[in-house]
């Protein structure tokens, strides 16, 4: 699949099937968001990959899924992530600033994942007091954000946007996700 198909394709994903990624793919994985831009190539970003079943059901429950159609939205015993790649910045190189050198590295993470036929969704609502307890995260790192990852039960759509954003289900449960309408971003062409 080429990059712009992974970003037409590319949506977020709440179902998951059960078989577990190869740690060799989370690597890869993280080394597409290593290779991301970054602010004076500084360079802060860290990940941690929570790969084990009983750890990932613990940072499980310190998620909340798809705010507008919560809960019946959220991921149920049997469609949950199998993997986690926590994101963290390591405030001894940059204090703070890091927001757009996550995105940066998170955008490419999901792109990459897309291309090797893992669903991902981006999590920002997320206990970070308690994950840091969990994963034993030294406080020089902050607690960015989680990607989520497995093998999709689901194919979301999107669509343009036709009065509303906010994300829904169809009485078939397909997830439809709204998209504003490109001539609606462009402000103006000169």
């Amino acid at each position: 699949m080429d990059v712009y198909e992974a970003i037409l394709k590319r949506r977020a994903i709440r179902k998951f099937k059960q078989d577990k990624i190869k740690i060799d793919v989370l690597k890869k994985i993280i080394n597409a968001a290593r290779l991301a831009p970054q602010g004076s190539n500084m360079q802060p970003m860290k990940y941690i990959i929570v790969y084990e079943k009983q750890t990932v059901d613990k940072i499980f429950e310190t998620t909340a899924w798809a705010g507008y159609i919560r809960p019946q939205a959220d991921p149920k015993e049997g469609e949950r992530p199998t993997a986690y790649i926590a994101v963290l910045a390591d405030t001894e190189i940059k204090k703070s600033g890091y927001d757009t050198d996550a995105g940066a590295a998170v955008e490419n993470m999901l792109l990459a994942a897309a291309g090797e036929g893992i669903g991902s969704c981006w999590l920002g609502a997320i206990n970070r007091d308690r994950i840091r307890q969990i994963l034993s995260i030294p406080e020089r790192y902050r607690i960015h954000t989680l990607v989520a990852l497995g093998y999709p039960a689901e194919h979301p759509v999107s669509e343009d946007e036709n009065g509303s954003i906010k994300y829904y289900k169809d009485e078939n449960g397909v997830l439809h996700v709204p998209k504003r309408k490109l001539n609606d971003i462009i402000l103006d062409i000169k």
